[in-house]
């Protein structure tokens, strides 16, 4: 037999030939792009400025907000900056690094937009959670709260045509809390995800003010057999505002419309508009019920049920 330094040898020799395929995925020369780190420690940062009391540095004992403000800003425009001139490289290093500082500016100075929309979401939460005890409570632990203020900070920098990074960003929230959000989806204000896990919003819903959606919600398209095709087309479906979508139910198609104040209810699967102030309800299946064969328990259900059967 080989020495195991042989085997290994050959196995590297028939890997590096395998390289050698010239297919996408044989790049070699692909360390000039972002680095999904950067981009997910910038998210934190991010986070930082959006809940300046709730995130900050504790190592400090004195809080000064301009200070640490301008720490802050200064850190991301420096991060973030360098990640997007990394998707803009095809224009130049001079003109990527000049491209990436404008749209760094223009995505900070919307902060405060940002930040007002992410408002009317916590109190959306709040509104609408009895189980929650407090703003501090959502903000700290509520995966859907993190999820959509991602989803807001990466749906800006999609307006603003930045390439992959926005997918990056809403992808790392994705990994987290199993939400997926789009971040070229329109979401309105006062949005409340609960509980949240396997809800999927795609790149062309548009969705109004005050709606909530429920675990296992589908925003999706009817069909993507068309693939690339389909690109820049209206896929996803409106949902007008103060909505509510239960959990597990689908609504496909860029032409469905669930109309203003509709009910969707749990399971349902839609693919038409459905009128305003309408609720959508599965009828209920029947259930059967059928005494357990076997069962060792000495109680009183047991021996009814088993002299019912004897008899």
């Amino acid at each position: 037999m080989e020495p195991i330094e042989k085997r290994i040898e050959s196995v590297v020799d028939t890997i590096l030939s395998d390289y050698r395929q010239e297919r996408d995925i044989d790049r070699m020369h692909t360390l000039r792009r972002p680095d999904t780190e950067v981009i997910v420690e910038v998210i934190s940062k991010l986070r930082r400025i959006v809940f300046p009391g709730y995130f900050r540095d504790k190592n400090y004992r004195i809080y000064n907000a301009k200070n640490n403000l301008s720490v802050l800003i200064e850190d991301v425009m420096y991060h973030l900056s360098r990640q997007i001139a990394l998707v803009y490289e095809s224009i130049g290093e001079e003109n990527a690094q000049s491209r990436a500082q404008q749209v760094c500016l223009e995505f900070l100075a919307t902060i405060p937009q940002v930040r007002a929309m992410v408002q009317t979401d916590l109190k959306a939460f709040y509104d609408g959670d009895p189980a929650a005890t407090g703003m501090e409570e959502i903000i700290y632990a509520y995966p859907g709260l993190f999820a959509i203020t991602v989803y807001r900070l990466a749906h800006v920098l999609y307006t603003l045509k930045v390439p992959m990074i926005p997918r990056i960003m809403t992808e790392h929230a994705h990994s987290i809390t199993g939400i997926d959000i789009h971040p070229g989806a329109t979401v309105g204000k006062y949005f409340f995800i609960d509980h949240g896990t396997g809800i999927v919003v795609g790149e062309t819903t548009v969705i109004g003010d005050n709606v909530k959606i429920y675990q296992g919600v589908t925003l999706g398209a009817l069909s993507t057999r068309g693939g690339q095709s389909l690109r820049g087309k209206r896929r996803h479906p409106t949902i007008e505002d103060n909505v509510t979508i239960y959990a597990g139910a689908s609504v496909l198609g860029g032409d469905t419309v669930i109309g203003h104040d509709s009910v969707i209810g749990s399971n349902a699967f839609i693919t038409s508009s459905i009128a305003p102030c309408t609720t959508v309800s599965i009828k209920n299946q029947e259930l059967q019920f059928k005494a357990r064969s076997g069962c060792n328990s000495d109680c009183d259900a047991c021996k009814e049920a088993f002299w019912k059967n004897e008899g």
